[in-house]
């Protein structure tokens, strides 16, 4: 998994994970983001595979979680914090 912060924005790139990992990642990700963090941008891909975008787009639950945004991009969902 590979994270970058850009000001109010981290990016997590989760290619390559398996879903249960990537899910345990992501909460432990979103639970230490800062208050001055106000959106996560996972990049899970889609073309082997649907598993890691369903999980992020469905499964994928946290008090911190304001609403979930398909991007543009395909293998990309935004997750806004409040």
């Amino acid at each position: 998994m590979l994270i970058s912060k850009q000001g109010s924005i981290i990016e997590v790139d989760i290619h390559g994970m398996r879903t249960d990992e990537a899910m345990r990642q992501l909460e432990f990700v979103i639970s230490r983001a800062g208050t001055q963090v106000r959106e996560i941008v996972v990049i899970h891909g889609y073309s082997h595979g649907h598993a890691l975008m369903d999980m992020v787009r469905t499964s994928l639950h946290h008090p911190r979680i304001s609403c979930k945004l398909p991007s543009l991009n395909a293998g990309k969902t935004r997750i806004l914090l409040k």
